[in-house]
């Protein structure tokens, strides 16, 4: 919910800070790095230091960076107050991995299931919350003319005053954000609880030093993983990004219903991610693995043979979006298999995918310009789909191969 609430509170985020969309894009590159260094600095912190403790921070530390946010009124101040927002969420990423391996080790596929499923269910409540439960949008879109006059006189007096940090003028952008908040900050006091557990922790820690074990070739592996998930991730963000425009401008699609094209993808990944839960309990990750990749090389092969057609791209939309669902947590199940991830390996791959959401789409806007009239995304996510279903054959091959 935290990550998906930037998307549909942006323009009131914008507005707040009186500046227009498109010259605040800086705080998703904002938020990206910070995601990263927290990340790194997650990994090697959950090597040395209890997990609950490191989980409950990162998760107070979103809480006050949710409650801050909408208080935010120069773009300086909300780009570094994102910042410091992707920092504690990638710290907090790296963490909820680690913590699921460290309990449950080769045991834990349906556990990280759902982890992951989770994050697909906060991102759909997320715009339900923002625009249906308190309505950002609507409220800011009925201020009549004198309204606005009154509130750019307003805002004048502040300028004037220097204030860089003031209650908002939509409340419906500050409880949306503090609601969010609020629910964080009862997580992170159960998280704290947990850290209170202290033989528990202790016989945890002792059992999963016993079952530690290492792969051959295990920063090999590491490194293959890293780019499995560079292309996976990349692929599965660009098609959820360039979908509408592509079915609006490609296909001829109206807006309604590339709209809905959109929300189906979504729609049958967070579904196949909650169908997950039950389908690891008696599939293996490999297992799975191979069947999404399967699913996902004869869609995006699909939609590259028949582009053109409205319903081979519901169809294959529909397939794409359930075959992307399970790769992401059952590649990290799968790998547990033959080596034991520490915080270290496992902010390295979820590093290789953070990088593959930035480089894929901004490959695909620099080709898409130079060739407009091909569909670039198509091409792009089915090279993703023939280079990640050649590469874990070779995975298996270097993981099979122990000490």
């Amino acid at each position: 919910m935290t990550v998906a609430i930037l998307g549909p509170t942006f323009p009131d985020l914008a507005r707040n800070v009186n500046r227009n969309i498109s010259s605040l894009s800086e705080i998703f590159v904002g938020r990206a790095l910070g995601y990263l260094c927290g990340s790194v600095v997650g990994g090697v912190l959950f090597d040395c230091m209890n997990h609950f403790i490191l989980l409950g921070a990162s998760m107070l530390a979103t809480t006050v960076g949710l409650y801050l946010i909408p208080f935010c009124k120069t773009a300086t101040l909300l780009i570094v107050m994102m910042s410091v927002f992707g920092v504690s969420f990638g710290a907090l990423d790296t963490g909820a991995n680690v913590l699921i391996l460290t309990l449950w080790g080769d045991k834990g596929a349906p556990y990280m299931q759902a982890l992951h499923f989770s994050f697909a269910l906060g991102a759909f409540l997320a715009p339900l919350l923002a625009k249906l439960a308190w309505g950002t949008t609507a409220s800011a879109q009925n201020h009549t003319e004198s309204d606005f006059n009154s509130l750019m006189l307003n805002r004048s007096s502040k300028a004037s005053s220097d204030s860089v940090f003031a209650v908002p003028d939509d409340m419906n952008l500050l409880w949306t954000y503090a609601s969010i908040g609020t629910y964080v900050l009862v997580v992170s006091v159960f998280l704290f609880g947990l850290f209170c557990k202290k033989s528990s922790k202790q016989k945890k820690s002792s059992a999963s030093a016993q079952g530690a074990r290492r792969a051959k070739y295990h920063w090999a592996l590491l490194c293959l993983l890293f780019l499995f998930f560079f292309f996976y991730v990349g692929a599965e963000v660009t098609y959820g990004s360039f979908v509408f425009s592509f079915a609006t401008t490609h296909v001829g699609m109206e807006e309604s219903e590339a709209a809905g094209l959109n929300s189906i993808f979504w729609g049958t990944f967070a579904a196949c991610r909650g169908l997950a839960i039950f389908f690891a309990t008696f599939l293996k990750p490999g297992t799975m693995i191979v069947l999404s990749n399967i699913g996902s090389l004869a869609s995006s092969l699909f939609l590259v043979l028949f582009d053109k057609s409205h319903l081979c791209l519901w169809i294959a939309t529909s397939v794409y979006g359930a075959s992307m669902a399970t790769t992401f947590p059952s590649g990290i199940s799968w790998i547990e298999q033959y080596t034991t991830l520490t915080g270290k390996s496992a902010a390295f791959f979820v590093i290789g995918g953070t990088l593959g959401e930035m480089a894929i789409p901004a490959l695909i806007g620099i080709l898409q310009e130079h060739y407009p009239d091909l569909p670039v995304v198509l091409y792009i996510c089915l090279g993703s789909a023939i280079f990640t279903a050649v590469l874990f054959p070779v995975m298996y091959k270097l993981a099979t191969l122990r000490l």
